[in-house]
């Protein structure tokens, strides 16, 4: 009976703090592919692309969470490039000459959408970011410049610059 009551005790205390953070979410992430960006899914490798999507908003969510920013706020954002700095499993497949470790690429994302506001305002943003040289990729894992770019935009939406570039 003391064990029911000790973890009736931490589940009512886990329901608080969850609540807590599940508020300070956004309402909704929808995170789509473009027209003419779906012709380089193939080429990429869909799992590797639906991978990027789940990162893309992971990171967002954590971002937002962790600032408390745009609570209640749905993002509808349009991937239109993706560039890995290394290749992906898929381009290997269709390359077998490409090296895992020495094919090196200058890569980043690039996305668009809009942010509607938990008060109904809608905002355009549109986000990219590349690696200036090839010499900024060396050591970089696939997707470490994509994953950048996800990191500087969640952020510059937790800071309220709903950029467009």
């Amino acid at each position: 009976m003391r064990s029911f009551a000790k973890m009736a005790v931490v589940a009512a205390a886990l329901t608080v703090a969850t609540s807590g953070t599940a508020l300070a979410q956004p309402e909704a992430i929808n995170i789509t592919i473009s027209p003419k960006f779906a012709h380089q899914v193939e080429k990429l490798g869909e799992r590797e692309v639906d991978d990027q999507i789940a990162d893309l908003t992971r990171e967002l969510n954590r971002t937002l969470e962790r600032r408390g920013a745009l609570q209640g706020a749905t993002l509808d954002l349009v991937i239109t490039d993706l560039k890995p700095n290394r290749p992906t499993m898929q381009q290997m497949v269709d390359r077998p000459g490409l090296d895992p470790i020495r094919s090196l690429s200058v890569g980043g994302a690039a996305f668009e959408g809009t942010v509607t506001t938990a008060d109904g305002v809608k905002h355009n943003v549109k986000y990219d970011y590349y690696s200036p040289t090839i010499y900024d990729s060396l050591g970089s894992a696939t997707w470490a410049d994509a994953n950048r770019a996800y990191l500087r935009f969640a952020t510059n939406l937790a800071n309220g610059r709903f950029v467009t570039r």
